[in-house]
């Protein structure tokens, strides 16, 4: 069950940073799309949704990998060609992007996909170890 919560809590802190980046780049609006909606908010709550539960996967596949780091990065690899590849712009009536042009103009999704991934296994990989006591305890600081 500890696996799982990492998995999770590991790829919640890698959604928000590519939340962030997704926000800064205008692309947040259209995981909303997958909702019917144009709302920002609708495609944070979608997006960490999603997050969530890629993080119950990452566990189940790469949960007992010896380079976590490494298991996030081929994570959010596949799930670049999973997400907006594949379901997507299929969801959005775009169609398959399985050519030069739909790589070529997602470049930015896969960048932000191996830096989810890259957070989530560092992150998954130190609570795996177990983290600092103070640390795991919100709001506490540690000296």
């Amino acid at each position: 069950m500890k696996r799982f919560v990492n998995g999770v809590l590991g790829s919640l802190a890698g959604g928000l940073v590519f939340g962030m980046l997704m926000q800064m780049m205008g692309m947040i609006k259209m995981i909303a799309g997958m909702m019917g909606s144009d709302s920002a908010l609708v495609g944070w709550a979608v997006h960490l949704a999603i997050s969530a539960m890629f993080g119950i996967g990452y566990a189940l596949v790469f949960g007992r990998f010896n380079r976590p780091w490494l298991g996030g990065l081929i994570y959010g690899f596949i799930w670049y060609v999973l997400g907006p590849l594949t379901l997507m712009p299929l969801m959005t009536g775009m169609g398959l992007q399985w050519s030069v042009a739909g790589v070529t103009g997602s470049m930015p999704s896969l960048m932000g996909h191996l830096i989810y991934g890259l957070v989530l296994g560092l992150v998954f990989g130190w609570l795996e170890k177990g983290a600092p006591a103070g640390a795991q305890k919100a709001g506490h600081a540690t000296r």
